[in-house]
């Protein structure tokens, strides 16, 4: 089994490519956005630490944590923010080391995908047996990011601010899948890659 990071920045196409993967590919696919938001869930790692930390307000009358409130305090006071993320990324990080240790026991499926803006920054290539960057061009980027999600040019330019350069990207990925042009260029792409694991 090859565990494999997939990164790159916003609307560089990752989904996209990896709705392709798993249709295609005896493969698992980890989200960490997904496993960002199961961590806050009653009963998990996070929840408790967070309605500490929010105050018991912070709950929907279900019990759970009220994403839009919990969002609306968060990135109104930068110190909170920090103190949030420094319970959620060590919890998702640690489910996926988990799933990972796991899996490479197991030795199935032939792939273990795993998606995250922050793979480089939080020091996953010591886990992963390669990294691959989801390239397009910035321009590509920003239209895609209008379109699909009706962003403003100021808040797509906020985004981009605080990620990662290309060429950080390319410095640290072993792979580089060219996303900025067909699909079937990229699908192409992709199968080259994986065809040679197998």
């Amino acid at each position: 089994m090859r565990v494999i990071g997939f990164t790159g920045g916003v609307g560089s196409g990752k989904t996209q490519a990896l709705s392709y993967i798993k249709e295609k590919y005896n493969c698992r696919v980890i989200l960490a956005d997904e496993v960002a938001h199961w961590v806050k869930e009653p009963g998990q790692a996070c929840y408790g630490a967070l309605v500490r930390l929010l105050g018991e307000d912070v709950l929907a009358k279900d019990g759970r944590i009220d994403r839009g409130v919990m969002a609306e305090r968060i990135f109104a006071d930068g110190e909170l923010l920090k103190a949030v993320n420094g319970l959620i990324h060590p919890a998702v990080k640690d489910y996926i080391l988990d799933t990972v240790r796991q899996a490479r026991e197991e030795d199935k499926p032939d792939f273990l995908f795993v998606e995250a803006a922050l793979l480089i920054e939080d020091g996953y290539e010591s886990i992963l047996d390669e990294l691959w960057y989801i390239y397009a061009p910035e321009a590509v980027r920003r239209e895609r990011l209008k379109a699909s999600r009706a962003y403003s040019e100021e808040k797509i330019a906020g985004i981009l601010a605080r990620q990662l350069s290309e060429e950080e990207y390319r410095k640290h990925c072993k792979v580089v899948i060219d996303n900025g042009g067909s699909l079937m260029a990229t699908y192409g792409q992709i199968d080259r890659e994986l065809e040679e694991c197998l």
